[in-house]
């Protein structure tokens, strides 16, 4: 670890230790919430991975379908979150924290600052350890302050209650409940990018450009950060097997912004730094395998079927759901047992197809 990742590892923890206690006993129970007419809500989750912000948009989607008729601003970090969150109508601002403060310090005061101009009916801290989400919630004026803490008897009833996009709004219903909703036990929405049709035709023909065949196509992501990488030594031998197995399918390679490959680029390749082309691209794939990371949850997000791969993460809390997707733990599976499981996703595709 470098020095400069240890010195925000220490920071982090101590920014967490200082902040743990903001709202963790409170959430305002001052009124009945079912008799207020919701019509503005802040969001919190000022962080500026991709991943992190495209595991939002189930609790966002939640949070329309309860209140649709309410405008929705998001206080976020870094600029990607304009992209990803195009497709949401309910979205009315979307107050951006610089990532480097320092260098912005100005920017970075006027972002806090436009969290106190309006009078929420609900704030949301998405991410209970996430110390500037519970310093914004808190800065936030509103009615009724969601921090985002865990309810021990959610984790009992939800096995898949430490999953990072799905317990904000396993919480969130929660809140609701106790404050006079009734219970809500429908199945969590998915990551959603919300692709225009338009945005998949021209994707369509942008692969079709690339295979020039009629073949369905399978999406190989081998680049990720740090330690979630695979190297040329696990991809070479898992892209041979695809090739094996595959023969009636393209496969093809979404390379990263870096423009590196851990298959020396044998494969068809498609790059792209717009993150709702490449998007739209995987959507018009049968199915996407990639390491954990922020194309990987693009690529849930994107509606496809997901195959994530884990070796160092935890996998209950980032793996892909919906859609036919799932995660593989290579510590404990083959290549030739991860590809086995890819057969049998691509044919349960195919007899639900049918």
């Amino acid at each position: 670890m470098s020095i400069k990742s240890k010195v925000n590892s220490i920071r982090r923890r101590l920014m967490q230790n200082i902040t743990r206690n903001i709202g963790s006993a409170h959430f305002s129970k001052g009124g009945d919430i079912t008799k207020v007419n919701v019509t503005r809500i802040l969001i919190c989750r000022p962080n500026p991975r991709l991943g992190n912000q495209l595991l939002m948009t189930p609790l966002l989607q939640e949070v329309i379908a309860t209140f649709p008729n309410c405008k929705i601003d998001l206080f976020v970090n870094g600029n990607a979150a304009p992209s990803i969150f195009q497709g949401y109508e309910h979205i009315n601002k979307i107050i951006r924290l610089p990532r480097k403060p320092f260098k912005e310090l100005i920017k970075y005061v006027k972002g806090w600052m436009a969290i106190k101009a309006y009078n929420y009916d609900i704030v949301i801290n998405v991410v209970k350890n996430s110390s500037s989400g519970r310093l914004s919630a808190q800065f936030a004026n509103a009615d009724f302050k969601f921090f985002g803490d865990d309810v021990d008897n959610l984790a009992a009833k939800h096995t898949d209650y430490d999953h990072i996009a799905k317990y904000p709004v396993y919480n969130f219903r929660h809140y609701l409940q106790v404050l006079g909703f009734p219970e809500n036990n429908k199945p969590v929405p998915s990551l959603n990018l919300k692709l225009s049709s338009e945005e998949l035709a021209n994707a369509k023909n942008t692969l079709q450009e690339i295979v020039k065949n009629d073949k369905k196509t399978l999406c190989i992501f081998t680049f990720a950060t740090g330690d979630k990488c695979y190297k040329n030594n696990w991809w070479q031998p898992f892209y041979n097997q695809l090739k094996e197995h595959f023969p009636e399918y393209n496969i093809v390679e979404v390379l990263p912004v870096e423009n590196v490959s851990q298959i020396n680029f044998e494969a068809p390749s498609f790059y792209s730094k717009d993150i709702r082309e490449i998007a739209a691209f995987i959507a018009n794939t049968e199915l996407f395998v990639g390491a954990d990371s922020g194309m990987m949850h693009l690529a849930s997000a994107s509606l496809s079927t997901t195959v994530g791969l884990f070796c160092v993460t935890n996998e209950k809390m980032y793996t892909p759901y919906g859609n036919g997707s799932f995660a593989i733990n290579t510590n404990t599976t083959t290549i030739e047992e991860a590809v086995t499981l890819i057969e049998d996703a691509i044919s349960k595709k195919k007899k639900t197809a049918n």
